[in-house]
């Protein structure tokens, strides 16, 4: 290869391998940028933008590691006000598709270190969710089950059909997926329990029951929630659902208030999937949510007692902490008064 700095090569020259190997020698073995438009003979912009190119195809990931002392002080704080096993913190983006991917890639790493031979994983839906399934990768191959536990629909595309995500999830960690052969949202509650009592959908959801790991999302009311989008929600029926105290859902089943009880809003028992109480009958339940937007709920779904592990940004953490000081307060104040 030549020595000398060709500065008009285009980037689509070069393929995955190429890029890698460029990758790796900058970032694994130290060469410099410099060194590197030397051995690649390119110009030092050019290997500027290759590396930019790795990361953007993803065979390069930036991680940056939250200051120990921060995140160990929020996630022991969450643990011990909240009763929850563990919390998984990512810093802070200003970007949303950004922060979703740090936030996925972290329980990426958790699963991988935690999913054995022989476990069942129910699998819930959402960016989050489906997040963790585009930044998964396995060091070793095991055979685990990923279960559907809650029905699709064609609605949002793939981050909304559990089936896409579970098998994804196989596919990088190894093990076998089981679909849901339902659709998410029925017309009525009865129709809902009619279709749940299916033996084929029945099947499914024991075994999505009888699970060691669930990943679940946290949804909220805002315009741009998964449930809006879907259509499940009108403009008038979400302000109705946010009137009577509906500040989210978990799973995208139960519709909870900000103290964790079941809100009665139009879609409540329509959904098919595994409930609250389900959750809580599994071991480990991991719920996921990177959104801002989204810790008025996560308040709510923690309240359930449902949720094992929690999985947020260090801001969200932060902030719910500081909602639940200041609810406690309201809550002292009123029993004073009433002395």
């Amino acid at each position: 290869m030549s020595l000398t700095p060709n500065y008009s090569v285009p980037l689509d020259r070069y393929n995955s391998d190429e890029l890698t190997s460029l990758a790796t020698l900058y970032y694994i073995d130290g060469l410099t940028q410099e060194e590197l438009s030397k051995k690649f003979g390119v110009s030092r912009a050019t290997v500027g933008r290759m590396l930019r190119r790795a990361q953007n195809e993803g065979i390069v990931e930036i991680r940056v590691r939250q200051s120990p002392k921060q995140s160990d002080d929020v996630e022991r704080a969450l643990v011990q006000r909240f009763g929850i096993l563990r919390a998984i913190l990512t810093p802070d983006h200003a970007d949303p598709e950004k922060q979703r991917g740090m936030l996925a890639s972290l329980v990426a790493g958790y699963l991988d270190k935690t999913l054995q031979d022989g476990m069942i994983v129910a699998v819930g839906m959402g960016r989050n969710i489906n997040a963790v399934s585009d930044h998964a990768i396995s060091t070793a191959p095991r055979e685990c089950a990923f279960v559907c536990a809650i029905g699709g629909t064609y609605q949002g595309g793939e981050a909304m059909n559990p089936d896409h995500i579970a098998r994804r999830l196989a596919a990088q960690f190894g093990g076998q997926s089981e679909t849901l052969y339902a659709p998410a949202l029925m017309g009525s509650p009865e129709v809902a329990r009619q279709l749940s009592a299916n033996p084929t959908v029945r099947q499914t959801l024991d075994k999505a029951r009888r699970a060691d790991l669930a990943l679940v999302g946290v949804g909220d009311m805002s315009a741009d929630s998964n449930m809006v989008r879907m259509g499940w929600f009108s403009p008038s029926e979400l302000a109705e659902a946010k009137r009577i105290g509906t500040v989210g859902d978990l799973m995208g089943y139960d519709f909870l208030d900000i103290h964790g009880r079941s809100a009665a809003t139009q879609i409540q028992g329509r959904v098919v999937g595994l409930s609250v109480n389900d959750l809580k009958r599994i071991p480990n339940v991991i719920a996921m949510a990177s959104e801002p937007s989204k810790v008025t709920a996560i308040l709510g779904a923690l309240r359930t007692g449902a949720i094992n592990t929690l999985a947020t940004s260090v801001s969200n953490a932060t902030t719910l902490l500081q909602m639940e000081d200041a609810i406690n307060i309201g809550r002292q104040q009123i029993v004073g008064e009433g002395k």
